[in-house]
């Protein structure tokens, strides 16, 4: 606002010059117009939210400074503002300077401060406005050395050296005089050369501001970096074909971290939200709008970004779906109640009946985080009917594996009623299964909820189950059964030497929170098993070594965490291709520990129709097998896994206990080694090759005399 009886009529004059220079100039790198009033007694000027520049680099620099990248696309801005109007509009700033400069809150930079702006060749109305050092004096060190004769040199020529002089302060602070200007102080290396040209004594070579721009961006300038990039790729991005924008979207993501916090949250979110909303972009916005997401308050993220998340839950993308199951710990403490039962959940649990395997595996995984917010049928009807039918039907055996550690997991957060009924079934039941880790997991969580168990439960139903592992074909589940078994048998020998502890246990049998024990025998007990039983010999060497906090005697002082936190220590498995198969990665680097879920494919361990007469049942076992399995386990045939698997790549392998006879697979040939294989297989194909050589020569006959070879 502008006081006309308060001013001088030089500054009356360039008020009214300035707003209407404000009305008519529209460029995104120039401070927006938005409203305006002209009066006799005032004139009244409402522009974009704006803070001086002078004002955010003290800002900065009480923060630790502003970055290169930051001044950078500022420089760009402002340069580019001044492009237009001397090339574009044949106008002249002659105010540029620091105290013309202005940032919104996205942290982009405004050229403003209009009030002197006039055309290159003189007003046609023969009004001349007032220079700016005749209203302010100190403005004159910001004059060019040749501006007593305007004559000299290119229309510009005093544009561009007040650039320089703005590039100076902008690293140096004000300038003090202008022969300062000789001195580069903090000007960065692969700025000096053009900031050379801009204050040089010789108005004629000062590039034009176009053509300072352009030489800039050459590659090692200082305008040439990833944020200037990614800048100028979303000021086009509307006329971007969709390949671009994808690839755009997914570099994005590893250059966030370099940039500034309030362009990310102002700049490159509402771009992200419009393109999931309006374009195609899919899955691959997720990644970089989970990490713009980490500088939201939780009001702001409330409002922008839980509603895109929720709607992203309906997708049937599948490369979507499973982004949001793994990244599900950035935003699950954003969500509330209500939205997860009514509008997450009932689209989740799709997942569990998905033919990907990497699918229904982290959605098994993502119910750790879930679980807490789920109401009393979805946790323990809906739920527990899914993690019925999985444990039992699967045909992969590290998702039956998951599928059991998550149930003891989420085990504190079912009512009492569900835990009697499905814990002691669901883990004797694991106990059954043909993959090694899952028996492994059945025992291991029957020690990790302990408390949830009266003493007769642990005497009739879990120590009988427990016992019967105490011959199991693997060595970790028997040394895992063992350990088990001395606990329980521990608080039986304690109850029976003292009764009057029997109400001290029965009243522990229904604690309440998470259950720190279970992070112990889940992460360090079962995280070993998996991965070592697909590349070992079951029993042998490597996977003899059980974990040492396992029992629930030593896991209450491993270290306590909740679902949430141990959700990371769950390795990510295998993942599933386009023909849903899975492939066995083996990190040398990552610690053995963290890989109990790899998964291994065992194809149709039982037929999905006659395999269970009711899958939802938590009382049926792995007895109900198809006939031939059933026949071949009547024979004292147990299913293993091949000592070799690198060489018979997973082949079935029969293993006769009852005749002790040694394992081996039924494809690859007893006695040979890799390497002798490919040697045997290289030999049959060259004497393949050998034969139809002769069978093609026999057939076409000798040559004759002056004959022409045809082929």
């Amino acid at each position: 606002m502008y006081e006309v009886a308060q001013g001088t009529d030089q500054q009356t004059q360039l008020a009214k010059a300035a707003f209407k220079r404000m009305k008519t100039l529209r460029h995104p790198n120039i401070l927006a117009y938005v409203d305006g009033l002209e009066t006799e007694k005032s004139l009244y000027l409402v522009t974009e939210q704006v803070t001086p520049l002078a004002t955010h680099l003290k800002a900065q620099a009480e923060k630790g400074g502003s970055g290169e990248l930051e001044v950078s696309w500022g420089l760009h801005q402002i340069v580019k503002a001044l492009s237009f109007l001397v090339n574009d509009c044949h106008l002249l700033h002659n105010n540029l300077g620091l105290w013309a400069v202005f940032v919104d809150r996205a942290g982009e930079w405004k050229l403003g401060a209009l009030d002197h702006v006039a055309p290159e060749q003189g007003d046609p109305s023969g009004a001349l406005l007032p220079a700016p050092k005749t209203v302010y004096p100190d403005m004159e060190k910001y004059d060019p050395p040749e501006m007593p004769n305007s004559n000299t040199g290119e229309k510009w020529a005093g544009e561009v050296w007040r650039m320089g002089c703005l590039i100076w302060e902008v690293f140096n602070g004000p300038l003090p005089r202008a022969s300062s200007l000789r001195s580069l102080g903090k000007i960065p290396k692969a700025l000096v050369p053009h900031y050379c040209e801009l204050v040089g004594a010789n108005p004629r070579a000062r590039p034009n501001p176009a053509r300072f721009l352009q030489n800039c961006r050459a590659p090692g300038g200082f305008l040439s970096n990833s944020f200037v990039e990614s800048n100028l790729f979303l000021e086009e991005i509307q006329i971007k074909e969709p390949a671009e924008k994808q690839q755009f979207f997914q570099d994005l993501s590893d250059n966030l971290d370099s940039f500034p916090e309030d362009f990310c949250k102002h700049k490159v979110l509402p771009q992200l939200l419009t393109a999931f909303e309006f374009g195609n972009a899919g899955a691959v916005v997720l990644t970089p709008l989970f990490k713009v997401g980490k500088f939201l308050s939780a009001e702001e993220y409330q409002q922008k970004i839980i509603p895109v998340i929720v709607k992203m839950f309906s997708s049937t993308d599948r490369a979507m779906r499973i982004r949001l199951l793994q990244q599900m710990e950035q935003f699950i403490q954003y969500l509330n109640e209500a939205a997860v039962n009514s509008q997450i959940f009932p689209h989740v649990v799709h997942g569990f009946t998905d033919t990907n395997p990497a699918i229904r595996e982290q959605t098994v995984k993502s119910m750790l985080l879930l679980a807490p917010k789920l109401n009393e049928t979805n946790l323990n009807q809906e739920l527990m009917r899914h993690f019925a039918r999985l444990q039992a039907r699967d045909e992969q055996g590290p998702i039956r594996c998951n599928t059991t550690v998550c149930l003891g997991k989420i085990a504190p957060y079912l009512n009492a009623g569900t835990r009697q009924r499905v814990l002691i079934s669901a883990f004797s039941r694991a106990t059954k299964d043909p993959f090694p880790a899952s028996r492994s997991a059945g025992v291991l969580g029957f020690a990790a909820t302990h408390n949830y168990y009266s003493v007769t439960e642990s005497a009739a139903r879990i120590l009988p189950t427990l016992c019967t592992l105490t011959v199991d074909p693997d060595k970790t589940v028997r040394d895992q059964a063992f350990k088990a078994i001395k606990s329980f048998l521990s608080k039986l020998e304690t109850v029976s030497e003292d009764p009057t502890k029997l109400a001290e246990i029965a009243s522990s049998a229904q604690p309440t929170g998470v259950s720190s024990s279970w992070t112990g025998w889940a992460v360090t007990g079962v995280s070993s098993l998996t991965s070592k039983l697909i590349r070992n010999t079951p029993g042998g060497p490597e996977a003899g070594g059980p974990a040492e906090n396992s029992g629930p005697d030593q896991a209450t002082s491993s270290e306590a965490k909740t679902p949430q936190a141990s959700l990371t220590h769950l390795a990510a498995s295998s993942r599933a291709n386009q023909s849903q198969t899975l492939e066995v990665a083996d990190n040398d680097d990552e610690p053995i520990g963290d890989r109990w879920d790899d998964e291994e494919d065992w194809g149709s361990l039982e037929d999905p129709e006659k395999g269970q007469t009711d899958p939802d049942d938590w009382n049926t076992d792995w007895s109900g097998m198809s006939s031939s399995k059933k026949k071949a386990s009547d024979r004292g045939v147990h299913i293993v896994i091949c000592a070799d698997p690198c060489r018979c790549r997973g082949h079935t392998l029969a293993f006769n206990w009852s005749l002790n006879i040694s394992c081996r697979c039924a494809v690859c040939p007893p006695g040979l080694s890799k390497a002798e294989l490919s040697k045997k297989k290289r030999e049959e194909r060259r004497k393949e090759l050998e034969a139809k050589r002769a069978e093609r020569k026999a057939a076409k006959g000798p040559l004759k005399l002056g004959a022409r070879k045809l082929d």
